[in-house]
């Protein structure tokens, strides 16, 4: 066999085919050094651009101002809820049939208006018989008067007997005793024909009627069955709001009672339901003899006077009663105030505008604001606005803020 290649067969493989073996080592050799270098640059290009950090975003804006100052009193508040001081079922004294009915429910009703009135002319029938029988007996003792002034006369010129005498007094005294019934009768009488008109007896509001114009009435001097429920009437000024006092609320309230005197010590002020302050103020007139014992709390009671008629009794009001005088008290926004669990902190801003949490104890709002009792200072930079972008121990960009204290006359009866 011939090893030799052909010309053309030369010309198509290339000189690397006819190069010596040491001479296509060295040309891979390099090959594969050029692709090395290629991807060492690559990896160096990649690394480099990954490592370059981005650059670093700047400190939030945050708006800070010293805690607001202020002299407030201290508070307790409660939920209550209104009732009526006076609540009368009304029922009919007397039976028969109703008549009339002289309200529209939910009427108000001054004392003394004619509620319901009950078919008279029974009354009026007995009453007419009453009186005659009273008639009959004033005649029968006009007659035994006479009779006894004869026997006394007879007796006197000795022609009639002591005997006589005797009984023409007590026929006298028992016609006496028949004009005593009578009377008796007539006014019985005339009680029972007043009592078919149901009066209200005193302002109130009316509840629904519940009978109707021909149902029969049963009453109470009737006294054989139940009476008859006709409706319910309940007093709208003043009104009383009812509520409970927890032990240590009730506790910091009596220490403040032995070192307060005056309308201080009882004014209570409430919000009711809808409105948006504490717009109406009333009094603190009773407190229980004893805490409950399963609740742990003690009721309380306050009068509240209501002559626009707004409070109605069932409906729930919020309400504060002041245990002591205006002290020193620091306030910050609410909304600088964060929730952490069950406690809370604001964030401060020290030296090199670095922003701290602050844990505080908090009070109830006053003029808008929160009430800080402990655990910040005077002269401590809080943050009230921009929390949001604030982290604990980041720095941040602070300007001056200002807080505002909204005076309401209706928030308590808060004075600026």
């Amino acid at each position: 066999m011939n090893d030799r290649l052909d010309p053309v067969e030369a010309d198509v493989i290339g000189p690397q085919a006819s190069a010596t073996p040491d001479a296509r080592r060295w040309i891979w050799k390099g090959i594969a050094a050029a692709v090395l270098i290629a991807v060492i640059v690559a990896a160096y290009r990649f690394h480099d651009s990954r490592s370059a950090a981005p650059a670093a975003p700047p400190p939030p804006s945050v708006a800070v101002s010293a805690p607001l100052q202020r002299d407030i009193d201290n508070r307790l508040g409660f939920l209550g809820q209104f009732s009526a001081v006076d609540k009368v079922e009304l029922r009919a004294q007397v039976g028969g049939t109703l008549a009339k009915i002289d309200f529209k429910d939910g009427d108000v009703v001054h004392k003394g208006d004619v509620l319901f009135e009950i078919d008279p002319e029974p009354y009026q029938i007995r009453l007419a018989q009453t009186t005659a029988q009273l008639e009959a007996a004033n005649a029968r003792l006009a007659l035994a008067t006479r009779q006894l002034a004869r026997a006394q006369e007879l007796q006197r010129s000795e022609a009639g007997t002591v005997e006589n005498v005797d009984q023409r007094v007590a026929d006298l005294h028992t016609a006496q005793a028949a004009v005593n019934d009578a009377n008796a009768s007539i006014r019985d009488a005339k009680f029972d024909l007043t009592r078919c008109k149901i009066v209200a007896p005193f302002t109130g509001r009316m509840g629904t009627h519940l009978v109707s114009v021909g149902n029969l009435i049963s009453g109470s001097r009737a006294g054989s069955s139940p009476t008859t429920l006709l409706a319910t009437i309940v007093s709208i000024d003043p009104v009383y709001l009812d509520f409970d006092m927890s032990e240590g609320d009730y506790a910091t309230f009596q220490r403040a009672r032995e070192t307060q005197k005056g309308p201080l010590a009882s004014t209570v002020y409430i919000s009711p339901t809808g409105d948006a302050g504490f717009t109406k103020q009333g009094t603190l007139n009773f407190i229980d003899n004893s805490l409950d014992r399963s609740s742990g709390t003690i009721h309380a009671r306050a009068t509240i006077p209501n002559r626009d008629l707004s409070l109605t009794p069932g409906g729930f009001a919020r309400i504060r009663l002041a245990v002591s005088g205006p002290q020193a008290a620091l306030l910050v926004p609410d909304g600088a105030v964060l929730a952490d669990q069950t406690d809370h902190m604001v964030y401060v801003v020290g030296k090199d505008d670095v922003a701290t949490p602050k844990q505080v104890q908090i009070g109830d709002l006053r003029g808008g604001l929160r009430v800080i009792r402990s655990g910040l200072a005077p002269t401590d930079s809080v943050i009230i606005d921009g929390i949001p972008a604030v982290r604990p121990g980041a720095k941040v960009s602070p300007h001056a803020g200002a807080i505002q204290f909204v005076t309401r006359q209706s928030d308590g009866g808060e004075k600026s």
